[in-house]
């Protein structure tokens, strides 16, 4: 499908802008996937995605790509907006080297037609500008859900290292690396013979026989992704779901004295980096810095396999989580907004 927008009157010396829809993924990937990677950690979503739907080997729940929604708005000089919509959740959009066309956008607005978009998570000033230019066009309003903050590290910072000489901030541990990485135990650098079954940290995957507590720690870390204060979560009705992310071997819990008190896992590869996603840890286990020790182990796992930086998202009102990430070594890419559209009928 394409659908042409010209420009204003003030405007023509740049090319028109013409609207194309893909229904094959495998050209879509051809033809966006270099753009994206202009600014890979800032575009984890959407590549991570096209790559998922590229390789067609999962179309569990929406990985199925003849469901999405993937667009172009392009002039006679190249693509100049991106956009992917992976329903049910909401549409990602990005603007060739972050030049963020209004015409581009209006384009892709009136382009999209009849298909129900429920918001916009994007570069904060790109999902803004879509989010006006949406609901002026569709008659609806929007809301901003979160307020986030994109980060990618290519260090772990030496202090936040589980290695042999530095302690774990949690407990005062040092650890044993000469295990295999996806196994490592740590105790008191100077402990006695009565220490040496109590205050050990292992960080091990996640496995099978996690199932009785690790789908309640994925709802419960959903539930804290809508929000600081959420403390409603969903039951979790299906273990289906849950030993599918449990079967990608991607997904780590750090023990401390055999007692699980905080995962963190890889997501979404890329082609030099990797996202760091599910960071959860229950409420009575924080403030003890688990997180930062499990966060930075499996950024330092993801670099010794040959990846040149980690991604990941935050909640940028959460002042804790940000600083722990600043403290293991992120820095700051980008802000980004989730955005939804109040009035858009429900149909997934």
């Amino acid at each position: 499908m394409i659908v042409s927008w010209r420009r204003k009157a003030e405007e023509l010396s740049m090319s028109e802008l013409s609207f194309k829809q893909y229904s094959d993924i495998h050209a879509f990937y051809n033809d966006v996937y270099d753009v994206l990677m202009l600014h890979e950690a800032q575009n984890l979503i959407p590549l991570g995605n096209i790559i998922i739907g590229n390789e067609g080997k999962d179309k569990t729940e929406w990985r199925d790509p003849t469901k999405w929604l993937m667009a172009v708005v392009s002039c006679a000089t190249g693509i100049r907006l991106t956009a992917l919509m992976t329903p049910p959740h909401n549409i990602t959009l990005y603007a060739t080297n972050n030049i963020i066309d209004p015409e581009a956008i209006a384009c892709l607005v009136q382009g999209l037609g009849d298909w129900q978009v429920p918001g916009v998570t994007s570069e904060k000033s790109l999902a803004e500008c879509f989010a006006r230019e949406y609901t002026r066009y569709k008659g609806l309003s929007f809301e901003t859900t979160m307020k986030q903050r994109i980060y990618e590290l290519t260090a772990v910072t030496p202090l936040c290292r589980i290695s042999p000489t530095v302690p774990l901030s949690a407990c005062g541990v040092v650890c044993d690396n000469t295990a295999p990485p996806a196994f490592w135990e740590c105790r008191p650098e100077a402990s006695t013979d009565s220490q040496q079954n109590k205050d050990m940290v292992t960080v091990r995957l996640l496995s099978e026989g996690d199932m009785h507590f690790f789908p309640y720690w994925v709802e419960a870390f959903y539930a804290a992704a809508e929000g600081a204060d959420k403390t409603q979560m969903s039951i979790p009705q299906s273990a289906e779901r849950y030993r599918y992310l449990l079967s990608e071997d991607k997904a780590y819990v750090l023990e401390y004295n055999g007692m699980p008190v905080c995962m963190a896992s890889h997501s979404r590869a890329m082609q030099t980096a990797i996202g760091i996603s599910y960071v959860y840890t229950p409420p009575y286990e924080r403030k003890k810095g688990y997180a930062t020790a499990l966060v930075a182990h499996i950024s330092q796992l993801a670099l010794d396999k040959g990846y040149t930086k980690c991604v990941l998202y935050t909640d940028l009102e959460n002042a804790v989580s940000n600083s722990i990430y600043q403290k293991i070594g992120y820095v700051c890419v980008c802000d980004s907004l989730q955005v939804r559209f109040v009035g858009v009928n429900e149909q997934w």
